[in-house]
């Protein structure tokens, strides 16, 4: 496996159904080595499936997905293991175990794929997890029903980094934040990008987070990717979704509120 292979998630022709419905037919998609990649589309685009798809929680019909050079689809269990253990996954809310602590949350991929790991250093991977995912010291021992909506994502996203991942994979992060959670929220995964080296495939339809962090833009309708881009890239396309999605007042807002903001480093 290349881990400095320019193309971090290579996708060819996957097709989703389920049943009669088809989610995806033939789609494409390159998500770059080291980018943050947005992924929007209207509800039903499949957004969640196809990242359910990359990380082999859904089969497809059929295509290929390759993950830093390494096909995933009908790969041998030792290299989805290998696979598996170089991303992490944040899913939509947190998806915390509500029965474990914050720390014991963290905890879970590391008893998974390393059993051999004592509690101690269990212990202190956890506490140092919590503290990059920008959550107070304490925050440990407590438990998700003890958290703020802010905190659990967090602390979610503290889980997804426990095997210091490659890629890392967040659906809907900031999804019922208010603008200055949100924000804060962005700012940390930009940070961590970049500190870390990670590729972030980000499923969102937060149009802040889009022109805030995101590199490029995938859009999903019509059953594929109809377009994957820049910002400025995707408003020259006449697609009736995109420029609906882009070009509509929350858009040009969005859009208004980054460029009265020109110090944000690119």
């Amino acid at each position: 496996m290349d881990l400095h292979h320019p193309i971090a998630i290579r996708i060819r022709g996957v097709t989703n159904s389920f049943g009669d419905q088809v989610i995806h037919q033939d789609l494409d998609l390159d998500v770059r080595n080291g980018e943050i990649l947005g992924v929007v589309g209207g509800s039903g685009t499949g957004k969640s499936v196809l990242m359910r798809t990359i990380i082999g929680l859904q089969q497809p019909r059929h295509g290929e997905i390759e993950i830093f050079g390494e096909p995933m689809l009908g790969a041998d269990a030792e290299t989805q293991l290998d696979l598996r253990r170089r991303w992490g996954v944040m899913f939509q809310g947190g998806a915390l175990f509500s029965t474990l602590t914050v720390a014991e949350n963290i905890q879970v991929p590391l008893r998974e794929f390393y059993p051999n790991i004592g509690p101690q250093l269990l212990d202190e991977i956890a506490a140092y997890k919590v503290i990059m995912a920008g959550l107070p010291a304490n925050a440990g021992p407590k438990y998700p029903s003890e958290l703020s909506g802010g905190m659990k994502k967090r602390a979610g996203l503290a889980r997804a980094l426990a095997l210091d991942p490659q890629l890392l994979f967040l659906d809907e992060p900031t999804a019922g934040l208010d603008p200055i959670a949100a924000a804060a929220f962005d700012e940390l995964t930009q940070n961590l990008c970049r500190t870390l080296g990670l590729t972030v495939f980000l499923i969102t339809h937060d149009l802040d987070t889009l022109h805030a962090i995101c590199d490029r833009v995938a859009v999903l309708a019509d059953q594929k990717v109809v377009a994957v881009g820049t910002i400025p890239e995707l408003l020259a396309s006449d697609h009736p979704w995109i420029q609906a999605y882009f070009n509509g007042p929350r858009g040009r807002a969005a859009s208004a509120a980054v460029a009265s903001h020109p110090a944000k480093e690119s």
